[in-house]
């Protein structure tokens, strides 16, 4: 008796479940991202995000999601294809783990994509979105809360349509991601392209690119430089002079996990994204303070991505009441996206993708003498991407 009143009161403490069983097994979450290289910025704003949304959800290990604590497993896939598939496969099979978040690049997303969707997990991207999962190959396994990849290029060529750049000079990275930003661009914009250029993943020096420029005079540039690379061409444009008289429209060169490095070099410089730090809603302004007490940095749009992602995945939870079991119950659950998003208006197409508000963004320096992009105007309003018409979702 008395064994069994020590166990009763022990129960109670974790606050178990009518499913003792259930709510005593881990949830597992593995998160891949690049922590490594040039790129490491990105990845590790996606695993502070990702930690500080689980550690918001309380419970005794740090999170917990409908009753049940959560482990969190992060892997480096050290930006490249083959490393990112054995480290998946490890999650899954040594550690089966119940969701798979990540990857920053979407070279790596088709690398891992199917190993995870066809073992039945479900893979929560909180930034690579390429077009390859949004039209016909879409997959009830595999959720994006950051967007397609295209939409946040659409807002630069809208915006260079608008504001009537007659010739524009797009710069990109020679992958699959580089692409769909072109693409992307190309959708609003009709004006000339004088040089349309695609540079290997590992560039440092741009100056043959920027003697370019300097001689063909367009009316600005349009450019999607992540993480080091961004660095760099910042750092370079602005030395070179060409800052002030070619602007530059940019996705994911000048946002808070490459302005620490670039500072000063990258204001005034415009970009295109679905969020901002200074976006005016209450949960917003919570995150970002609570994001910059816990990292003494600005929080960009992988960080909160990463927090919507794992609020999206607790939302999933309480709805099956901990039971992962049953994954049509689990799909249905996240595809209903039943959570307060830090952008605001968000919900699901039926590709997995979001429908939400882009904005275009300004480079400033705050009273503070940090760095952060600021909402200048809303470009589009509860956009869907124009793939998933060919989504044929699973009934």
């Amino acid at each position: 008796m008395k064994k069994q009143s020590t166990f009763a009161a022990i129960a109670l403490l974790l606050g178990t479940t009518a499913n003792p069983a259930l709510a005593e097994e881990k949830i597992k979450i593995g998160v891949v991202l690049t922590l490594s290289g040039p790129a490491a910025a990105l990845g590790q704003q996606v695993r502070d995000g990702f930690a500080l949304a689980v550690k918001d959800l309380g419970g005794k290990m740090g999170g917990k999601m409908g009753g049940r604590d959560v482990e969190v497993i992060v892997a480096d896939d050290e930006l490249k294809p083959d490393a990112a598939v054995t480290k998946v496969k490890g999650l899954l099979e040594r550690d089966k783990v119940d969701f798979m978040v990540g990857p920053i690049f979407s070279n790596i997303l088709q690398a891992i994509h199917r190993p995870v969707t066809a073992s039945k997990v479900f893979l929560i991207s909180p930034n690579a979105g390429p077009s390859t999962y949004a039209g016909k190959d879409c997959n009830p396994f595999f959720y994006v809360t950051s967007y397609q990849n295209d939409q946040v290029h659409e807002i630069l060529g809208k915006v260079a349509q608008d504001r009537g750049y007659k010739r524009m000079y797009l710069m990109v990275p020679n992958y699959q991601a580089g692409k769909d930003s072109v693409a992307g661009f190309k959708l609003d914009y009709k004006g000339e392209i004088v040089e349309e250029s695609y540079m290997p993943l590992n560039t440092l020096d741009f100056q043959p690119e920027l003697s370019k420029i300097s001689s063909q005079k367009p009316d600005a540039l349009f450019t999607f430089m992540p993480g080091g690379l961004g660095v760099n061409l910042v750092k370079q444009y602005r030395q070179a002079g060409l800052a002030d008289t070619v602007p530059v429209l940019s996705a994911f060169t000048v946002d808070e996990s490459t302005l620490p490095a670039q500072q000063d070099a990258a204001v005034g410089m415009f970009g295109g994204a679905n969020w901002a730090p200074n976006l005016d809603n209450p949960q917003n302004k919570k995150f970002v303070a609570a994001y910059e007490a816990a990292y003494n940095g600005v929080p960009g749009t992988y960080a909160f991505q990463a927090y919507d992602a794992a609020m999206l995945i607790d939302s999933a939870v309480k709805a099956v009441k901990g039971d992962l079991s049953k994954k049509d119950a689990v799909a249905a659950a996240l595809k209903k996206a039943d959570f307060t998003s830090l952008r605001g208006s968000f919900k699901f197409n039926t590709n997995g993708y979001p429908i939400q508000d882009f904005y275009l963004t300004k480079v400033a320096k705050r009273p503070d003498g940090k760095f952060q992009t600021e909402i200048v105007q809303k470009v589009f309003e509860n956009y869907g991407d124009r793939y998933a018409k060919d989504c044929k979702p699973a009934n």
